[in-house]
């Protein structure tokens, strides 16, 4: 029987089960390509805080949902294909950024770009580590639509689940190319700092995880209202928190370089901020330090540092700060005007604590 607090193995074990099925399908196609897929699979199951299943989980408990019901373990494979969508963006998001590292180990464009090397091929190592990419985040976004589908649930649910699903995965693409345009365009505003963290974070991080588990549980309206209101505000809290340890993060407890999100180019309300105040108190050199700063892939140990203090200086990592306990107050004011099925009431609390007061 299923156990809340054994969450975290239990949905790890419903990814393993379900991915050792679809790598004898890969198998059947050819050696290399499941050799391809076994890559894709260590990705997945390697580590990660497994916080969209937990935030989908609890909103279905939240809604009523049993853990000693008939449906509860269907529900939990259906939920764990949220990760499967989560190695998606990371895959193509590292890919995009040319992020050489994520949880401490080379990105899967670099480790495929190495392996070409290793074997000697032709053609550009490079390229080819960027097709193996593409093709292995697709095939996790085509895999997650495959284990929602194959999770058991009845139909009514399955209908249920489709608009927070349908939902989520063109908010995050969606967000995701903004991301990129705004890299492309220097687009340096808050307002595009926080449609990016809206669509891009917020939607499919805490807000449609919590939709998708409140909609297989057949929710009240009010309640699913409530959830998203909450995870929007937790979701883009969220994100500011990793802002902020993008920059003043210890890499060895994040596992990516410090200051990478600068020199990948990231425009995040952190960086907007610190533009904006620079600006408005006329510290045209402090603006263009930050500024060239960001995108710039030789940016030092030294050049991070002074970044560090000029985002201090200019009041951006408090004002971060602030928006960080505001954002928290008003998603716990939209949970606690509704009804919620315990203990999902105080673990979802309990989660938004974890997300916006983490350090990795």
């Amino acid at each position: 029987m299923l156990d809340d607090t054994g969450l975290v193995v239990a949905v790890e074990a419903a990814l393993a089960a379900f991915l050792r099925s679809r790598t004898t399908d890969a198998t059947a196609i050819d050696p290399a390509f499941a050799d391809a897929t076994d890559a894709l699979v260590e990705f997945v199951l390697q580590g990660g805080k497994r916080i969209r299943p937990t935030f989908a989980w609890w909103g279905w408990r939240g809604a009523g949902g049993a853990v000693d019901s008939p449906e509860a373990v269907s529900v939990l494979r259906a939920v764990s294909a949220l990760e499967l969508i989560q190695a998606c963006a990371l895959i193509h998001d590292d890919l995009m950024d040319a992020s050489a590292t994520r949880r401490g180990r080379p990105t899967v464009h670099v480790e495929f770009a190495r392996r070409h090397v290793t074997a000697g091929w032709t053609g550009q190592p490079a390229r080819f580590g960027a097709a193996a990419a593409i093709l292995l985040g697709d095939l996790a976004l085509a895999w997650a639509d495959d284990m929602l589908r194959a999770a058991g649930l009845p139909p009514s649910a399955l209908l249920r689940a489709a608009p927070p699903w349908q939902a989520m995965r063109t908010e995050m693409l969606g967000g995701q190319y903004l991301d990129v345009l705004h890299q492309a365009t220097g687009d340096t505003s808050t307002r595009a700092a926080l449609q990016i963290d809206r669509y891009k974070t917020a939607a499919y991080t805490v807000e449609r995880p919590l939709h998708l588990g409140a909609a297989l549980a057949d929710g009240r309206p009010e309640l699913i209202s409530a959830y998203r209101r909450f995870g929007a505000d937790i979701g883009v809290a969220f994100q500011l928190r990793d802002d902020l340890l993008g920059v003043f993060g210890d890499p060895a407890v994040t596992g990516k370089p410090a200051g990478d999100d600068l020199r990948e180019g990231k425009r995040t309300l952190l960086v907007a901020v610190a533009v904006e105040r620079a600006e408005k108190r006329g510290q045209r050199a402090a603006r263009d330090a930050v500024t060239a700063a960001v995108g710039d892939p030789n940016l030092d140990a030294a050049g991070v540092a002074r970044i560090r203090d000029l985002l201090t200086d200019l009041g951006a990592v408090q004002t971060i700060e602030h928006r960080i306990a505001a954002l928290t107050g008003s998603a716990l004011d939209a949970l606690s005007a509704v009804e919620i099925d315990e203990p999902a009431a105080t673990e979802l609390v309990a989660l938004a604590e974890l997300a916006t007061r983490r350090r990795s």
